[in-house]
């Protein structure tokens, strides 16, 4: 069995964790998601603490892998709708900029035309200041998703550093052309 897996869900006041054949759905205050089992493993509830168990169906390599997944991704969608989650982008380059406006961000990262991104349902944009992007929302994949997104447009590149970057990542240096005499 999965460690992971074997971990019980801890369920906060004010979290509600329902159950409806397959389907798992959590509503907190931030809001609500759903996911659908997979049929590999069971999921149960009893007052504050959800746990997940194998069945016994499937092939037991996959089922192990399976529970600790769904245990994971069953605490993320907990977390999601009490605390939410949030990635920070930085933008190295000189005159390279974000402004966030509404629901949909433009960058300004060095090409002749801005790049407008578009938010999906339930992820917030904000820019405290032109350099940074803070992406909030209450499902973890589509703000990663997201972020992933963006990074996309305009990655790090080795020799100057510049390019959009995650919030502390480490970009590893190249030396560029050296003069030989």
């Amino acid at each position: 069995m999965s460690r992971i897996g074997k971990a019980a869900i801890t369920i906060p006041s004010g979290v509600q964790v329902d159950l409806k054949g397959r389907e798992v759905n959590v509503k907190g205050p931030k809001g609500s998601l759903s996911m659908t089992l997979r049929p590999e493993v069971e999921f149960n509830v009893e007052g504050n603490e959800a746990s997940v168990s194998l069945n016994g169906s499937g092939a037991p390599r996959a089922a192990r892998a399976y529970h600790g997944m769904t245990r994971a991704l069953v605490a993320n969608m907990v977390q999601g709708v009490t605390q939410g989650y949030s990635r920070k982008l930085e933008i190295v380059g000189v005159g390279w900029n974000a402004k966030a406006q509404g629901d949909k961000v433009v960058l300004n990262i060095g090409f002749c035309h801005d790049v407008p991104k578009q938010m999906p349902q339930g992820v917030t944009v904000e820019c405290p200041n032109p350099t940074t992007i803070v992406l909030t929302g209450i499902d973890k994949q589509v703000v990663g998703q997201v972020a992933a997104e963006i990074r996309k447009v305009r990655p790090p590149e080795p020799y100057k550093g510049k390019g959009i970057r995650y919030e502390g990542e480490y970009i590893k240096r190249k030396a560029g052309k050296s003069f030989g005499s």
